[in-house]
């Protein structure tokens, strides 16, 4: 299995499909891996692109490190797996935790090799209430997170799928194999990166990196998004990026890659393809 190594020697994996047409990076939410992504990375190859997804450190196949559990070193980690493959004219798609790592990623490398982002279900601009951001959530929501990754991860992980994660508490019509995808992946990542993770997606203020996008970018949320929810991610970022396009899913999930899995497919490969 191919691996790229990071500057303090933990092993990062990557899946790497399809041929030479131009390259689509998807990077996964909290606490996943690669696989949440494998059927847009599986649609992008079969339409003529090279799809690449990596676990982040901490996650999946990558390496259990102690330290570096953070922002900063998830996008050094992402620039990395970029220059191993001289990625260039490169598409970012970030779904949830995966949004705030490439716009990072864009806040401390730069555009030079990337030609566009996707923003999906994201968690920028930033999901943590402060006294300059007083529309996010309040430090109990994640605190509430936290106790239950550190008593009991897999009823949370389960709880997470069965309810607002997909939706499946209103109602949405997704299947108990996908829910059972979401905990196998989570039981995968290492129990101190997920719960390290938790402080990464919610208190990284990604408000300066979201002013240094200069490419293009395609924001999608879910108006009934109970994770991230659509006032506190992708209506914010939208206003705050330069050159950015909003798609407003209507009764839209956190769990988007998968409850609007045709949808999504389609307006990636519309705007990866303009």
């Amino acid at each position: 299995m191919p691996y790229v190594t990071a500057d303090d020697g933990a092993q990062i994996f990557y899946k790497d499909w399809g041929g030479g047409g131009t390259p689509v990076l998807l990077s996964h939410g909290w606490p996943l891996n690669a696989d949440a992504w494998e059927a847009a990375a599986l649609f992008l190859a079969e339409h003529g692109h090279r799809a690449i997804a990596h676990d982040r450190r901490g996650h999946g196949r990558s390496s259990q490190t102690w330290n570096g559990n953070e922002m900063d070193t998830y996008a050094d980690d992402l620039a990395c797996l970029i220059t191993h493959l001289d990625l260039t004219e490169l598409t970012l798609v970030g779904h949830s935790t995966g949004g705030g790592e490439i716009a990072h990623y864009v806040g401390r490398h730069g555009s030079a090799r990337v030609a566009k982002l996707v923003l999906v279900s994201a968690v920028p601009p930033l999901m943590l209430a402060t006294d300059d951001n007083p529309g996010g959530l309040p430090i109990a929501v994640f605190d509430g997170i936290r106790a239950g990754e550190a008593s009991d991860r897999s009823q949370l992980y389960r709880d997470l799928a069965d309810g607002p994660f997909f939706g499946h508490n209103r109602n949405t019509d997704i299947s108990q194999g996908v829910r059972d995808a979401f905990w196998l992946q989570s039981m995968a990542c290492g129990h101190r990166a997920a719960y390290e993770c938790i402080a990464a997606f919610s208190a990284t203020d990604f408000r300066p990196d979201l002013a240094k996008i200069d490419v293009p970018t395609l924001v999608i949320h879910g108006d009934d998004d109970q994770i991230v929810p659509f006032e506190v991610g992708g209506a914010r970022s939208a206003e705050l990026i330069d050159d950015a396009t909003l798609l407003v899913y209507e009764h839209g999930a956190h769990g988007l890659p998968d409850t609007e899995r045709e949808r999504l497919h389609a307006d990636l490969l519309a705007f990866i393809d303009a």
